[in-house]
């Protein structure tokens, strides 16, 4: 999508090209390229200006930056979205189970984007799925979306720092410590193109600190928190301590319990890409964790 900023300047912004303005305040390289061919990209005080005029004290700024991701395609198709928080820059859904992100063999009209793309072909507009935080299809919880290229750039530098904190829930078998941390490098597993596994020779680093909160009927409920991002990090890490989530078609497919691996990303903590504001957006906990840990969650 398209987005309209604007800006009034300060005291201390002062005597700054635009250019640097700018760049201090999120803005790439890409996007900076991208707003050349934008007519009235920028207006300084209601007149067409360019990126090296110096700021003045109570100068307004009006910054258009375009979209610039090509139609995707992608068809849109109706579905219930649970919205946890909507603004000009970003989307956070509360993701279902059996939800893919993007369409892919076998799921082409099921997805989150497919979701989205009809959510905002509603409301006349058109909406690249840009996703900040990856879920797998059976992982529910909180999702974070960037609905236009600035907010995209500043959450994945924001991620590309370890600055998006999330606290992940999961059920796992078995009664582990009541804290600690897992540090083993994850790669692909020889042969697949899906699964991983703790590899100590190929594998890229990946963290997790856990905490258990309960246990009940040889299942434990922990609290999650990744420093790295790898595929599948938490049921891999997980499996490779010897308590590995139940349901987990990949990693343990054993449904007596649960009919999928109970992961839910419980809440992200972040500052907000265009107000800098501290955010922290809960999901709440679905129904197949309050079944077995009713008194707890």
């Amino acid at each position: 999508m398209d987005r309209i900023l604007r800006y009034t300047i300060t005291g201390s912004q002062a005597g700054q090209t635009i250019l640097h303005f700018l760049r201090q305040n999120g803005f790439s390289r890409n996007i900076l390229n991208s707003m050349k061919n934008a007519e009235d990209s920028i207006l300084l005080n209601g007149a067409r200006s360019y990126a090296t005029v110096l700021l003045k004290e109570g100068d307004f700024l009006r910054v258009h930056v375009p979209e610039t991701e090509l139609p995707s395609g992608i068809k849109p198709v109706p579905m219930k979205l649970d919205i946890l928080h909507e603004d000009e820059d970003i989307l956070i859904l509360n993701k279902p189970a059996d939800t893919p992100i993007h369409p892919s063999p076998g799921n082409y009209e099921n997805t989150i984007a497919n979701g989205t793309a009809d959510y905002y072909a509603q409301k006349g507009q058109s909406f690249t799925c840009r996703c900040i935080n990856r879920l797998d299809r059976d992982t529910t919880g909180a999702f974070l979306l960037a609905k236009n290229p600035l907010s995209a750039s500043i959450l994945s530098a924001q991620m590309k720092q370890r600055n998006i904190h999330r606290t992940y829930l999961a059920i796992v078998e078995g009664i582990p410590p009541l804290e600690g941390t897992v540090s083993a490098p994850i790669a692909r597993t020889a042969g697949s193109v899906i699964t991983r596994e703790v590899n100590f020779t190929s594998g890229e680093p990946a963290v997790t600190h856990y905490k258990r909160l309960a246990s009940r009927e040889n299942h434990s409920l922990l609290e999650l928190h990744l420093e790295t991002g790898r595929t599948h990090q938490i049921r891999v890490h997980m499996k490779y301590l010897g308590y590995p989530l139940p349901g987990d078609y990949l990693y343990h497919p054993v449904y007596s319990r649960f009919s999928r691996q109970p992961l839910h990303s419980w809440k992200l903590s972040f500052s907000h890409p265009v107000t800098g504001e501290s955010m922290e957006v809960t999901a709440p906990v679905p129904d197949d964790f309050r079944k077995l840990f009713p008194f707890i969650l």
